[in-house]
């Protein structure tokens, strides 16, 4: 994890220095590390880069987002709903659409567009409606059908006991 911060933060210095051409644009406005809350869907996070075309409060703005990955992998599911809950968290606060987000692999210098299609809005509302169930319920979820994952996942000491 803290290979991932340092490398997070070499990143911002980097992009802080590009032009938006990575991400197929000559113009906007960015934000960095946006802290956002949604009561509606009950989440919270802090997306990387947030992208306001051609700026935040220009007539038919449209957002973007972006997700530093330490990783060489394609976007895997789990990547692409993390993107898109970004996109309806920015879409909320900021009040303007986002149809696209990237995932910016960090060792390889590439940017991979996302479109926030309506089948990948619908399965986070669906997600975050099973993981609230979870909560309410006060019960572990499942564990996965493999342990692949389980190594390198930063929650095992929560399920160790399941898995």
């Amino acid at each position: 994890m803290e290979e991932g911060i340092r490398s997070h933060e070499e990143e911002d210095q980097r992009e802080e220095r590009r032009s938006l051409r990575t991400y197929g644009m000559t113009q906007g406005e960015r934000f960095f590390h946006v802290a956002l809350q949604s009561e509606t869907l009950g989440l919270s996070g802090r997306v990387d880069l947030a992208i306001a075309v051609p700026e935040l409060h220009a007539p038919g703005a449209e957002g973007v987002v972006v997700e530093y990955k330490l990783s060489e992998q394609k976007a895997g599911a789990h990547f692409k709903l993390q993107l898109a809950a970004y996109a309806l968290l920015v879409e909320e606060a900021w009040h303007i659409p986002v149809k696209r987000g990237f995932l910016y692999s960090i060792p390889l210098r590439k940017a991979e567009a996302i479109p926030i299609t309506t089948a990948l809005r619908k399965k986070v509302t669906q997600a975050t409606a099973h993981i609230k169930q979870i909560v309410e319920e006060e019960r572990m979820p499942l564990p996965p059908p493999t342990q692949q994952r389980c190594v390198t996942c930063e929650f095992r000491r929560f399920c160790n006991d399941v898995v």
